[in-house]
């Protein structure tokens, strides 16, 4: 079953890329009393999500904690070590980069696809959310090869 508006985040673990390495954190702790704009790619350093998805965000960082959102993160089905280094070549560093390496978190809402068929096995369905609390407010998921919904423009206006 895909995560709705209304539901809580469930219980996972993710690796938070850091410039120290690796971090585990809770997705309970991460998310906990604070208002989070989530995005999720297929992969780092993929066409659509290196063109378009992370510098949307990156470019629209300010006007989205301005509409009250605390942090800004994106998560994939890449290891820490590709998410901190999409994040240092794109110059992302107002995106908290969480690394879903074995797209558990991705299986968990639902949304996991099977990118078999470009030699990519199983990612995450390219998405984004705010979530407020743990508690998805919005949810906003593309379609096989869009990218028309969960642009940075896109939650700006849910905001």
């Amino acid at each position: 079953m895909t995560i709705s508006k209304g539901d809580k985040l469930p219980e996972m673990e993710l690796v938070k890329a850091t410039a120290e390495g690796p971090e585990k954190v809770s997705s309970s702790d991460f998310f906990a009393g604070r208002k989070v704009a989530l995005f999720a790619v297929p992969g780092a350093f993929t066409p659509t999500c290196s063109a378009k998805h992370l510098p949307g965000y990156v470019e629209n960082a300010d006007a989205l904690k301005a509409k009250g959102v605390d942090e800004i993160a994106c998560t994939a089905v890449n290891d820490a070590f590709v998410m901190n280094a999409w994040k240092e070549s794109n110059n992302a560093n107002e995106v908290t980069m969480l690394a879903d390496g074995s797209g558990d978190f991705a299986k968990a809402l639902g949304l996991d696809a099977d990118f078999s068929a470009y030699g990519m096995g199983t990612r995450s369905n390219r998405y984004s959310m705010i979530v407020d609390d743990g508690v998805v407010s919005e949810i906003n998921v593309e379609g096989p090869g869009e990218f028309s919904v969960s642009n940075a423009e896109t939650m700006l206006g849910q905001l």
